[in-house]
């Protein structure tokens, strides 16, 4: 059986030798001291790595049942999901007074990792209600906010977010669910959601799902649609459950991966729902969840590739095929271990090198999401608004290669269901495709994030990465040579590729159009090659400085070196393509497909 070790070293590295966490003004950074972090994380590993890890495969295998409108969630489950409320885990980085302990967003990302590697489809039932509180917390009534959040937070009530119906994904101003306008002040929701995570189960003592719906008479398309708060059971005033709501589950759907969520149709049969903001304001509510789950979604991505290189690293060094072409490495057996073949070493070096750079650049938006929430931070804020549709694109995209690549050392073992490598290909492919394809991320981001707020953000970005170049260059030939110089040229190539779309996206935006997802690849390159440039500043540090653990910090250096050689220059090609335009991918007539 696959398993998993919490990479808690790795977290610790980041947030204290590269983002310095605890020496950064944002409130609440103070506290975040290295010994604090670190029992927080050797916590939650234990827990993750002992409890939750071990329930993955039982839940790839068992899934969900419906039986009778409820869901039984597999076996363990339910135990488990107690074990993790018990301990405070859901809330962790929500408000006190609804019963969070206030950790800033950036210890919350680092816990989130771990518990998305050890078990995705587990992890989403909490994950979806920490993103159906926000919106209640964001846009909610005072009286909203005491109502639900106290128990959403504790995970005693999970959440859902209800947006897709069967003949509208993306396009969502098409949607047909209706919202009838009571006396009372409540609306009867009507309509059909698909693809609905976490939907029902057997965790929780009540599910309250955000719904989606046109208060008929509102204006048509996107801008009529409302946000519903709409409970499985009806709260009573004085905050017990009563009767059931008039939502039940049709059918759980039989999906590729995350079997051990209850992807679920759900239907409202005039169900009583309360307006959660403005009317016809719905989208912006949504959208406080939404984001914050596109984010949660490119951790996914990342996760999954982590757990995936653990095993992978652990079948190479253990399975014997083959010798060294220099010469055979374990001469007393009858062939050498795996990880000797260059091939095997490049794989593994594209996993380790993706993976670690991809919880940098994770953990420093979180960071940003910390200034713009905790201080106000309109600049931290446009940033990481920027930043969303590459950590979420980029990550999951590249994150479900690194499974493939991970499956591929196993050879046909890989392709081998108890061996449970496939499972995490499967379960991160869905990453790529929910809260967004990744295809509209990359819109999102031409189409919209590099125009925002004049381009101000994006132009912060680049700024960002130059003043870095500059501020470190010249001090060691090496480094310069190693992390400096390929940094600076791909950034240059980000540059030509924005230059390129403002030259030819106005007279053709198809022009922009099509290159958008290879500008979303290069900017994520981009990103990880920042944060490698810094790790490996980091890493030189700590050597300078004679740490004890020098393999650690060698370590770091040596993969930072193979991620700017070997990945890094994938931002020239990706130029090449944007430059040729939209004319070879608009070229064929529908009728020649």
């Amino acid at each position: 059986m696959p398993r998993y070790t919490a990479p808690t070293k790795d977290m610790q590295f980041v947030l204290h030798d590269v983002l310095n966490v605890a020496e950064q003004p944002t409130p609440g950074y103070e506290d975040l001291e290295a010994d604090f972090t670190s029992a927080i994380l050797e916590e939650a590993g234990k827990l993750t790595s002992e409890v939750v890890a071990p329930l993955n495969i039982i839940g790839d295998t068992e899934g969900c049942k419906l039986e009778n409108g409820v869901v039984r969630t597999p076996t363990g489950f339910k135990e488990a999901f107690e074990t993790v409320k018990e301990g405070g885990w859901p809330g962790l980085d929500m408000p006190e007074q609804y019963g969070g302990q206030n950790m800033p967003c950036v210890i919350g990302t680092a816990v989130g990792e771990m518990f998305s590697s050890a078990n995705m489809a587990f992890t989403m039932y909490q994950g979806l209600t920490h993103g159906a509180a926000s919106a209640i917390l964001a846009h909610g009534t005072n009286a909203q906010k005491e109502m639900y959040l106290p128990k959403m937070v504790s995970c005693e009530w999970t959440g859902t977010m209800n947006l897709t119906e069967p003949h509208c994904g993306t396009d969502l101003g098409l949607m047909r669910s209706k919202a009838e306008p009571q006396d009372d002040g409540s609306y009867k929701i009507t309509g059909q959601k698909i693809f609905i995570s976490a939907g029902e189960h057997d965790m929780a003592d009540n599910i309250i799902h955000l719904v989606l719906a046109k208060i008929p008479g509102g204006p048509d398309g996107i801008k009529g649609v409302s946000l519903f708060i709409v409970p499985k059971f009806i709260i009573k005033e004085n905050g017990s459950l009563g009767d059931r709501n008039a939502v039940a589950v049709g059918k759980i759907e039989e999906k590729m991966g995350i079997h051990g969520n209850s992807t679920c149709v759900m239907n409202y049969d005039g169900a009583t729902g309360y307006l959660l903001g403005e009317a016809h304001k719905g989208m912006r509510a949504m959208f406080t969840m939404m984001n914050e789950a596109r984010l949660g979604v490119g951790m996914q991505g990342m996760s999954q590739a982590e757990v995936a290189y653990q095993n992978a690293l652990d079948y190479a060094k253990d399975r014997l095929q083959g010798r060294d072409v220099t010469g055979a490495q374990n001469p007393e057996g009858p062939a050498d271990p795996l990880i000797v073949h260059p091939d095997i070493r490049r794989s593994l070096m594209d996993q380790k090198s993706f993976v670690e750079g991809a919880r940098a650049f994770m953990l420093w938006g979180a960071t940003l999401i910390d200034a713009a929430h905790r201080s106000d931070d309109k600049d931290a804020d446009g940033l990481v608004s920027l930043l969303t549709p590459v950590i979420k694109g980029f990550l999951s995209d590249q994150g479900y290669d690194m499974t493939i690549k991970a499956q591929q050392v196993y050879g046909g073992h890989g392709y081998i269901e108890e061996w449970g490598m496939s499972q995490f290909t499967r379960d991160s492919r869905i990453a790529m495709i929910y809260e967004g394809a990744n295809g509209v991320q990359a819109l999102d981001l031409v189409g919209r994030k590099l125009a925002l707020d004049g381009g101000k953000h994006v132009m912060a970005f680049f700024d960002l990465v130059k003043t870095f170049v500059k501020e470190n260059a010249g001090q060691d030939a090496d480094f310069d040579a190693q992390f400096l110089e390929p940094l600076k040229a791909a950034s240059k190539d980000l540059q030509a590729a924005g230059m390129y779309f403002m030259q030819n996206g106005m007279k053709n935006p198809n022009n922009a159009l099509s290159g958008s997802y290879d500008f979303m690849h290069m900017f994520g390159h981009v990103c990880l090659g920042l944060m490698w440039a810094k790790m490996g500043k980091a890493a030189k540090v700590a050597l300078d400085n004679n740490a004890s653990d020098t393999a650690f910090y060698e370590t770091k250096l040596r993969t930072g070196q193979y991620y700017m050689a070997r990945q890094l220059p994938a931002t020239t090609l990706h130029l090449s393509r944007i430059q040729t335009g939209a004319d070879t991918v608009m070229a064929l007539e529908v009728a020649n497909f």
